[in-house]
């Protein structure tokens, strides 16, 4: 949909059937759900639909094909994309009723309008182009035949005003009577009346124009996340039974092996298991470098190829795949009304009424109580009612919700609901965890310190040892050498020790690599060494020791290391006015080597009720605290911050425990999505002082007598289109939030 008429009008219709608890209604994101007893099947929802002029094709029992409906009225087109009408059995938790709704019926009202052909194609475009047409036609008649010039324009405005009369009469039917459509009817009714007819003809045509544009730019709102979809390609190239086959990318299975071609988009969420290639990931994240990736690495479907062949093994179906969860994610978070966007619906329900009441006041008291004209102030209060209609008021902050969450969905940002969206800019306080936050999660190889070997030397022989390990140690020192391009010999009577390292030996000799401790047991070490590794333990390291015989070959030292924009993040928090706290279960001597180097107030040895306790004293203090972890071991005080931001790539949990999710691990992204919302925040108080501001100019001008009806109407669909295309400012400049 792309009014916020449509929104009201479908409410109060589909919460006349019975059964039905609750229903909530999405401008921007086309969509409805409904709430019921269980009673009530899709098809008698379909059927109070088709009564406000929309038809729905396809429909079946609630576990049947998706169906579309389509726009049957002439005078509104519903979106983009095709839709869907289906009972699902999970819950929704949807901030503007605070109920968990049993059963839902969620539904797409789309006509594949504007966004998706020519808008002249539309049956809204055909519609404004004949009603254009009969104006001009009408004007003709006008000039050659004078005495029939009225009838003319009676007859021009009929074209476009009785599909308008029709949709306002329905809505009137069904609980709406206070409908834009029913406002319009009555000023060009009222204008005929006194006379005005060319007047009240330019106006219906002025209204069908401002709704195209209106549905112009909402289609294109609503596409800006649906286009994500059309990222990932339709085919993939499937390994089975030793052949290659080309098949559709819907039918992939867990665990089916792809094979990606140099310069293919990736069909499918998955990991690698053969290859190596730098992958374009700028579609999804909008990272403009292309990752190095290879054996054991993750790829999302939708990036692209580039310059190795890969073979990935499946890990999600096509409609859980990380850009289908970011497009579902974000079409139920605008669902979930902010409290700017609740205000402003309760102040709407009563606006409306009141303008009628001060058009009405306006055209009746003058003329009773100064002898005024009739004609000039019945034109003045018709021309008030086009002016007070609320659709720019109401549509002001949907729309901008609605462009703030596609913008940070399309830059792996994502929020799960205006309140979210809305609650971001305010948080003072940012409680990081450490691991897999604030550092990669996997430790690094730091130092190598040659004592009796050479640092190549330590390496290799140290890599020899760890061949087929999986522990994380083993894989950062196998990381180390294969950067180092150290040659890895084989080792023979390799195997673990319990608790102290591990054996074997290469070229005869005997080789153990280490704790300190544990090392200390079979060659005794210097002074120098042992200053040397409590040097490197103050520095939050943990270091092994490499012993070839009966020498210590050399030491290694390795740490999780900061993320590469773990300072810089910090810092663009700080910049933000926001203050950070490091709150981790790390011993207080690596937390505090770690926050030492990134400049953070480290909190170590915290227990989850620990990191939970903290938060709640940040709070009493008056603190908005966002919580920021990896949305596992952090669950309780991810639940009991203001806001729950999960780190990670895409994972179901970082996806669904949290508030807010980073998809791509980046710490910079938690301030650029505090400046998103700060940005939307913005947005909405322009709209709204957009939206009112004209109508207030206008009011003046109106009884001032300088402007008169097809100004006012102006006024409204004006400042609709205007409000709307003010929100798609943050989609484009979503890229430097």
């Amino acid at each position: 949909m792309d009014c916020a008429s449509c929104a009201t009008k479908i409410d109060n219709a589909l919460r006349r059937v019975p059964g039905v608890a609750e229903v909530n209604v999405s401008v921007p994101a086309g969509t409805v759900t409904v709430a019921h007893d269980g009673t009530v099947v899709p098809a008698v929802l379909a059927k109070q639909i088709g009564t406000l002029g929309f038809k729905v094709t396809g429909q079946g029992p609630a576990d049947a094909k998706p169906v579309h409906p389509q726009d049957g009225h002439a005078g509104h087109d519903h979106g983009p994309g095709c839709g869907h009408e289906h009972a699902h059995g999970h819950k929704h938790d949807h901030d503007d009723h605070g109920a968990e709704l049993e059963a839902g019926l969620h539904g797409h009202l789309h006509d594949h309008g504007p966004s998706e052909g020519p808008w002249w194609k539309s049956q809204r475009g055909l519609l404004t182009i004949a009603c254009g047409l009969a104006l001009v036609a009408a004007y003709g008649i006008g000039r050659l035949f004078p005495q029939t010039g009225h009838w003319a324009f009676v007859l021009a405005m009929a074209v476009g005003l009785v599909p308008i009369a029709r949709r306002a009469l329905i809505a009137a039917r069904f609980g709406t009577p206070f409908s834009i459509e029913m406002l319009m009817t009555i000023a060009a009714v009222g204008a005929v009346i006194i006379g005005a007819t060319e007047e009240a003809a330019a106006v219906v045509f002025l209204f069908l124009v401002g709704e195209l544009l209106e549905g112009v730019a909402a289609g294109r709102a609503r596409a800006s996340i649906q286009g994500l979809t059309k990222l990932v390609p339709k085919t993939a190239l499937l390994e089975r039974n030793g052949k290659t086959e080309e098949v559709q990318a819907e039918t992939l299975a867990v665990g089916s092996i792809i094979l990606v071609r140099p310069g293919d988009r990736v069909a499918a969420d998955g990991v690698i298991v053969e290859g190596e290639s730098a992958v374009d990931e700028a579609p999804v994240t909008g990272e403009s470098v292309p990752k190095r990736k290879g054996v054991d690495d993750t790829v999302f479907a939708g990036t692209i190829n580039g310059d190795g062949a890969l073979r990935v093994r499946v890990t999600a179906a096509a409609q859980d795949n990380t850009i289908a969860r970011i497009v579902r994610l974000v079409e139920e978070a605008q669902e979930s009304k902010a409290p700017t966007e609740r205000f402003i619906d309760r102040f709407s329900r009563y606006y409306t009424p009141a303008v009628l009441v001060v058009g009405a006041l306006v055209a009746i008291l003058p003329p009773l109580l100064l002898g005024a004209s009739w004609g000039e102030w019945v034109y003045k209060g018709l021309a008030i009612l086009l002016i007070g209609c609320p659709c720019a008021l109401v549509i002001s902050t949907p729309a901008a919700i609605a462009a703030g969450l596609s913008a940070g969905a399309r830059r792996g940002l994502l929020m799960k609901g205006g309140a979210v969206l809305e609650s971001l800019g305010k948080i003072t306080v940012a409680a990081l965890d450490k691991t897999g936050t604030l550092t990669e999660g996997k430790p690094k190889v730091t130092d190598v310190i040659p004592v009796s070997r050479s640092e190549r030397e330590v390496l290799s022989l140290a890599a020899a040892l760890e061949i087929g390990s999986s522990h994380p140690l083993a894989i950062a020192i196998l990381a180390r050498a294969a950067e180092a391009g150290a040659p890895v010999p084989p080792a023979a009577n390799a195997g673990a020790v319990g608790g102290k390292g591990v054996t074997g030996s290469v070229g005869g000799v005997a080789l153990f690599l280490g704790s300190p401790k544990a090392a200390a047991e079979k060659v005794a070490l210097t002074e120098e060494q042992t200053a040397r590794i409590t040097a490197l333990n103050d520095e939050g390291k943990t270091v092994s020791v490499l012993l070839a015989g009966e020498q210590v070959a050399g030491l290694i030292a390795m740490r999780d290391e900061p993320r590469e924009d773990a300072k810089t993040g910090l810092e663009a928090l700080k910049q933000a006015g926001i203050s950070a706290v490091m709150l981790t279960g790390d011993n207080n001597r690596t937390a505090a080597a770690i926050a030492a180097g990134l400049g953070i107030e480290p909190r170590a040895e915290l227990l989850p009720q620990d990191k939970q306790r903290i938060v709640r004293e940040l709070q009493a203090r008056g603190e908005k605290v966002a919580k920021v972890g990896d949305g596992i071991n952090d669950a309780p005080a991810l639940a009991a911050a203001d806001i729950g931001i999960a780190m990670g790539g895409g994972t179901d949990v970082a996806l669904e425990t949290a508030d807010a999710a980073v998809l791509h691990g980046r710490v910079l992204d938690i301030a650029r999505m505090v400046r998103l919302s700060r940005d939307t925040m913005a947005n909405i108080r322009q709209n709204i002082a957009i939206a009112l501001g004209l109508k207030a100019v206008f009011l003046v001008t109106t009884i001032a007598g300088i402007t008169g009806l097809w100004p006012a109407i102006l006024a409204d669909t004006g400042a609709t289109v205007l409000v709307t295309a003010n929100a798609m400012r943050l989609l484009a400049a979503g890229g430097r939030t």
